[in-house]
């Protein structure tokens, strides 16, 4: 898998994904405007990520080209596809992401749920991330509790041989410094796991916000990816 593409995935459907790359994405065309930008959300159930960055960016992406899967049902895919009397087939996911990578300086791939989330009846996200060699981030968000699912999130990722870059620490709710300090501590987090925090993404109540979205990417260490 060519090194310029990057795999955003989360500790869970709710960790904070879509904002880490839409900042990705913003910081890249704010700072990379003569490098081309290519976001693929490769398997979508129900609106939602694909039609965000629509709205946001002009990518000169058809909605297929962004999800080659959609799914009506807001559920894990084989259970939305069976729905439909469908399969969910990743050769045509895999298709639209090489042409994809042709195509674009750098790729943004936005996963479905968490790294155990079911892509199909027998690969998780962490399969498919092993798999097809993608260098990934794990976005872990500020909440009680969570310091274990980062360490079983890592150990998965090990487990399936993906090349994890690195963690991102994500305010998916207004968080005090004391909050994110008990429950997200970065230097816990990262001897546990043996893995990079990049950094923490503060609460965002205007999340469209391209220029303040580059900025908080901006705060990152993006230069442990050696890809920005």
């Amino acid at each position: 898998m060519p090194s310029n593409t990057l795999l955003i995935t989360g500790t869970d459907t709710e960790a904070g994904k879509t904002v880490l790359t839409t900042a990705l994405a913003a910081y890249w065309q704010k700072y990379h405007p003569q490098q081309s930008l290519g976001i693929m959300k490769p398997i979508q159930s129900g609106v939602g990520d694909r039609e965000w960055y629509q709205k946001l960016f002009t990518l000169e992406q058809s909605a297929q080209e962004i999800t080659p899967l959609y799914f009506q049902a807001p559920l894990a895919p084989p259970i939305a596809a069976a729905r439909e009397n469908r399969s969910v087939d990743l050769a045509v996911v895999w298709q639209a992401l090489s042409n994809l990578q042709k195509r674009r300086d750098f790729v943004l791939i936005e996963a479905l749920g968490g790294l155990g989330s079911p892509v199909t009846e027998e690969l998780t996200v962490a399969d498919l991330a092993g798999e097809w060699r993608l260098p990934t981030i794990l976005v872990v968000p500020v909440r009680l509790g969570v310091i274990a699912q980062a360490v079983a999130n890592v150990a998965l990722a090990r487990q399936s041989h993906v090349d994890l870059k690195g963690i991102v620490i994500n305010c998916v709710q207004p968080r005090s410094d004391a909050e994110i300090a008990d429950w997200t501590p970065p230097d816990l987090i990262q001897s546990l796991t043996n893995t990079p925090v990049l950094g923490c993404i503060p609460y965002l109540d205007h999340p469209a916000d391209l220029e303040k979205l580059a900025k908080v990417a901006s705060d990152l260490d993006l230069e442990t990816l050696n890809t920005f």
